[in-house]
């Protein structure tokens, strides 16, 4: 009963996902989460592993801004966890873990597959939770003691998850759930959840229709980019604009529309990471890094204002910790870690531009940005369009040699430029983008045009793990027919071989689970070459480099493919990309890219 009514309280909050890994102690929430798709309250994901699992879920977090319990029995299966709850403290995304444990008469005994599970997250949980094992009256009621009230600790884990208490940001709650045998089954229990879910699938589904907010901790509306909550501050915490200084805006993941609605208001140069959700608009500027080393043009750079959380260059920490640059860093969360390189930022709560302000004033501040932008994109651009008309106009010979030059240029080996560049362009609004942790990222953040497109990437702490597993949960939520983000289009994952191989096992879709539209494009360049950027590259020795900083791998990604299920297909020349990125995507997808070193 406990199980059920604490699923039917998240149900009822707007939770629409749940991801479970099966195990014994945990049989009770899995068999309630399968009850809950049954009544078409909730959409189930499997996973077999709890690592992938918990990714999964991120994924979903990503794209919704609501968090997906995850469920899993006890022991390594808690542990296993980790990964996903660090990325999701660092990178502010709400994630929900209920783990089942022993009672505590069977703690502290090295009873079977027990361990001190609780408190195991405490440092990065917004909320951590040992919660006692259920008990019944002699009606059959459950007790409802103050720790133990499934609709009390419903609303409290989804009000500290999502970050709508106000003072700390989205994050993972962990909610450690005791149960005492046996385990499930009891007498009218599928009645009781059948009941119990249609009732709190029909009330969430009237929420959602009718606009209306359940109490505090439903994140029915929730915005999918920042998930910030939006709290009524003081003008003693907000930063207000008035040209006084020759300005930028840097805008790092998570940063979203706010960031360029201000560098249009202000007329200032958006110097934005291609996965800020910001990078568009007439301020945006591409190679900004390149001109940060401008002393001609970053030079000059008086103050900055920096929202969310940059991670992509050296250049940014290196202006932010300038002397002779004001850094103002936008961050609605007091109780927070807050980007700020050079540890003397002043840090407020939001920004706005003064009304008396005129962005015409810095048009020659900006347009010095934009031109010099312009400029190095000609130079850097993989695209060219050639010009058929004036081939047209011409004779016989020129024509022929424009037709062969189409040709050799069809048949141009990848570049990792080149693969980067034509699946930015490739990807449109009702599409999504998901960003590994690779070499490939840093090189598309250095020539990605200004487009406003979803773009999703793990940078809380910009690690590997789990990129597989998040690309497959922003998929799964994108394209689900009953979500409010729903994206008619495509998932594509730029992804390095050794983030491939690090999460294979995410490529796993147990029987019965969906198998949504979704590319990876994996760059083979047969190693972890983005060491090779290392100032460490240039002196140490090169066969210990090799060993275990390269790691080179020879794996044969088409039959790790097909073990999994999922379709290969290997590009080599520039035609057959541009080809395979006009063709309908029907499934899971392995576009492997070989890329030189």
């Amino acid at each position: 009963m406990f199980a059920v009514e604490l699923l039917a309280e998240l149900i009822r909050r707007g939770v629409r996902h749940a991801v479970v890994c099966s195990g014994s102690r945990s049989q009770a929430l899995a068999l309630a989460a399968a009850a809950a798709e049954r009544a078409g309250a909730i959409r189930l994901h499997v996973r077999l592993d709890e690592r992938s699992a918990a990714f999964f879920a991120l994924g979903i977090a990503r794209e919704t801004g609501v968090p997906a319990p995850v469920i899993v029995t006890s022991g390594t299966a808690v542990a296993n966890l980790a990964p996903a709850a660090l990325e999701a403290h660092e990178g502010r995304v709400p994630l929900l873990l209920l783990t089942a444990d022993r009672p505590t008469e069977l703690r502290g005994i090295r009873s079977n597959q027990t361990t001190r599970q609780v408190g195991l997250f405490e440092a990065v949980s917004r909320l951590s939770l040992d919660v006692p094992a259920p008990e019944s009256g002699p009606d059959g009621e459950l007790i409802r003691g103050e720790d133990r009230d499934p609709s009390a600790i419903a609303a409290a884990a989804l009000a500290a998850s999502t970050g709508l208490l106000g003072e700390r940001p989205p994050g993972p709650v962990h909610l450690n759930l005791a149960f005492r045998e046996p385990l499930s089954g009891t007498a009218g229990f599928d009645g009781m959840i059948a009941g119990g879910f249609e009732a709190a699938g029909a009330e969430a589904e009237r929420l959602g229709e009718s606009g209306a907010r359940a109490p505090i901790g439903t994140p029915i509306g929730a915005s999918p980019r920042g998930f910030h909550a939006r709290l009524g501050f003081g003008d003693d915490e907000t930063y207000i604009h008035r040209g006084d200084a020759l300005a930028v805006v840097v805008a790092g993941e998570g940063a979203g529309p706010e960031a360029e609605a201000f560098a249009h208001a202000a007329g200032i140069p958006l110097l934005a990471e291609a996965v800020s959700g910001s990078r568009y608009g007439r301020e945006a500027v591409v190679a900004y890094a390149t001109l940060i080393d401008d002393p001609a043009i970053g030079g000059l750079v008086e103050r900055a204002i920096v929202f969310g959380h940059p991670t992509l260059t050296r250049q940014v920490p290196a202006l932010l910790r300038r002397d002779d640059v004001e850094a103002v860093v936008v961050d609605p969360y007091a109780d927070a870690e807050h980007y700020d390189p050079s540890g003397s930022a002043r840090v407020v709560r939001a920004a706005r531009v003064a009304e008396d302000h005129d962005p015409r004033a810095l048009r020659r501040w900006l347009g010095a940005w934009v031109v010099a932008d312009r400029e190095l994109q000609r130079e850097r651009s993989t695209v060219h369009e050639p010009d058929l008309e004036a081939a047209l106009a011409t004779g016989y010979k020129e024509r022929s040699a424009y037709a062969r030059a189409e040709v050799a240029a069809m048949r141009e080996p990848i570049t990792r430029a080149l693969l980067v560049e034509s699946v930015w362009r490739a990807t449109w609004p009702h599409d999504r983008l998901v960003l590994a942790a690779s070499r490939l990222v840093r090189v598309l953040d250095g020539l990605a045009p200004a487009r406003r497109l979803e773009a999703r990437s793990n940078r809380g702490l910009a690690g590997i793990d789990g990129t597989v597993a998040t690309a497959l949960g922003v998929a799964a939520a994108s394209q689900a027919a009953d979500e409010p983000t729903r994206a008619a289009g495509t998932t594509r994952a730029l992804v390095g071989d050794l983030a491939l191989l690090h999460d294979a096992g995410s490529l796993l879709l147990p029987e019965g689970e969906g198998r949504p539209r979704i590319q990876l494009f994996v760059g083979n360049d047969g190693g972890g070459t983005i060491f090779d950027g290392l100032e460490v590259a240039g002196s140490a020795d090169p066969a210990a480099l090799e060993r275990v900083m390269y790691t080179p791998q020879r794996v044969e990604i088409a039959a790790l493919a097909r073990a999994y299920g999922w379709t290969h297909r290997r590009v080599a020349a520039r035609g057959e990309l541009e080809n395979l990125l006009t063709e309908p995507v029907t499934g899971p997808e392995i576009v492997e890219v070989p890329l030189a070193r």
